[in-house]
């Protein structure tokens, strides 16, 4: 632990930015997870769950939490099942 003031504040900024930026990758995670699963059950309200992990996708790809390629390629992927 820094014994310096500011160096402590850093530590727990960064902790709170860590796990926001944990929990925003996890809920892309999860809904690109269900988009799928409800494409391959063709369920109901597939359409909403595709365009929310679109949504999703392009957030975290826009706070730099995935590579701009990478969402790309994950949209593809859902589109592209749907």
């Amino acid at each position: 632990m820094p014994n310096i003031k500011s160096a402590i504040k850093r530590v727990t900024t960064s902790q709170k930015a860590s796990d926001a930026n944990i929990s925003q990758k996890n809920d892309m995670r999860t809904a690109v997870k269900n988009a799928k699963t409800a494409i391959q059950n063709n369920a109901d309200n597939k359409q909403e769950l595709v365009t929310l992990a679109v949504k999703k996708i392009d957030k975290a790809a826009k706070n730099n939490l995935i590579h701009a390629n990478k969402a790309g390629r994950l949209k593809s992927q859902v589109m592209r099942s749907n």
